[in-house]
């Protein structure tokens, strides 16, 4: 990218060093803000919230509004790629409900012609936030990637042991790469068609990574995250792309090595230390900060933030969660932390 970056997500993706460092959280617009629950009353039901672009992009406004983030991440949910391609999606008390598609004949239902005209609501929902952001706040666009799409995709839902997902891979190894494959075009075309519309920097969100044992893990998350990588890149190569292989443990190493990615978000039980020795000289982290502490706050949480900046602000850092905030956050607890990142680290 020629010149000087200003945003300082963005210089920090691409390799360099800030202090404070920049700082947004996963699930930064949601329940536990009292104007997000205002604005959820606006909508029929949660998929209705994510595909209406006024309510979206306030969604997504909301927290940098309140607290002054670095970047603001766009508001919708990675079941929407299943949804654009032809797959029932409601959502219930207890999260999101599909209809299971459990081996390779249910994929002749599934349209990807489809993605990005039904998915039109999205990017206009960040030509909006593009036009009301501050000036040096970054806009991050985000999917889910293959392997955690397809495991809500198979098992109709969240599940306890993913047991239907990882037998059909295991029986049926040909036919659920077909599924794969299928969500790996459609997220490259979501997240092009979100670039095209404007956002600064994209993540592909592995939450069920850690469940796979190392074949599989190289099968269906590192192979499938590449090849995105790479469309992307060849497309918009100064566009900073973010992994979260959520519980990959040791695995985040070859993540971090294989996939091309610019930076990896880091989940709560990785250890600092070999995030610091063994990923940073590399690229970009991002994370860690349990959300829990979020909810207890006052010393505790302030201990957390300086130990996490002490042990990873040597090298290209974007403070972040190991997961996203808890619908128990107090709000005075993310103004706290605000607080706490604005200072250097000398300073804290």
């Amino acid at each position: 990218m020629p010149g000087a970056q200003p945003k300082a997500l963005l210089r920090v993706l691409n390799g360099e060093r800030l202090d404070p460092p920049p700082w947004w959280l996963m699930r930064q617009a949601g329940r536990f803000l009292p104007e997000y629950r205002a604005l959820r009353a606006h909508a029929r039901d949660f998929l209705e919230l994510c595909l209406t672009p006024a309510l979206a992009a306030e969604a997504t406004l909301q927290p940098v509004r309140r607290f002054g983030m670095n970047a603001a991440i766009l508001f919708a949910d990675i079941l929407l790629v299943p949804y654009a391609l032809g797959q029932q999606l409601g959502y219930g008390e207890d999260g999101p409900v599909l209809e299971p598609i459990t081996e390779s004949a249910g994929l002749a239902h599934l349209q990807l012609g489809e993605v990005t005209s039904r998915l039109a609501p999205v990017c206009e929902t960040v030509r909006l936030c593009r036009a009301a952001l501050p000036s040096e706040t970054a806009l991050i666009g985000f999917a889910g990637s293959p392997w955690t799409v397809a495991t809500y995709m198979v098992e109709g839902g969240a599940s306890k042991d993913y047991r239907l997902v990882k037998s059909w891979a295991y029986r049926d190894p040909n036919g659920f790469a077909a599924l794969i494959e299928l969500l790996t075009a459609a997220t490259i075309d979501y997240l092009a068609a979100q670039i095209t519309a404007g956002v600064e920097a994209v993540q592909l969100f592995d939450s069920w990574a850690g469940i796979l044992a190392e074949p599989a893990f190289e099968r269906w998350v590192i192979d499938p995250t590449r090849e995105i990588v790479a469309a992307l890149k060849q497309r918009f190569p100064e566009v900073p792309i973010i992994g979260f292989p959520r519980g990959a443990g040791l695995l985040y190493e070859r993540y971090a090595a294989e996939t091309g990615v610019d930076a990896v978000s880091l989940d709560t039980t990785l250890p600092l230390s070999f995030a610091r020795d063994r990923l940073q000289p590399r690229l970009a982290v991002q994370g860690n900060l349990d959300p829990v502490l979020l909810v207890v706050g006052g010393r505790a949480l302030e201990q957390a933030v300086k130990q996490l900046r002490t042990a990873l602000g040597g090298g290209p850092f974007v403070f972040n969660l190991g997961h996203g905030v808890l619908p128990q956050t107090p709000p005075e607890n993310v103004a706290t932390l605000a607080r706490l990142l604005a200072e250097p680290l000398a300073a804290a």
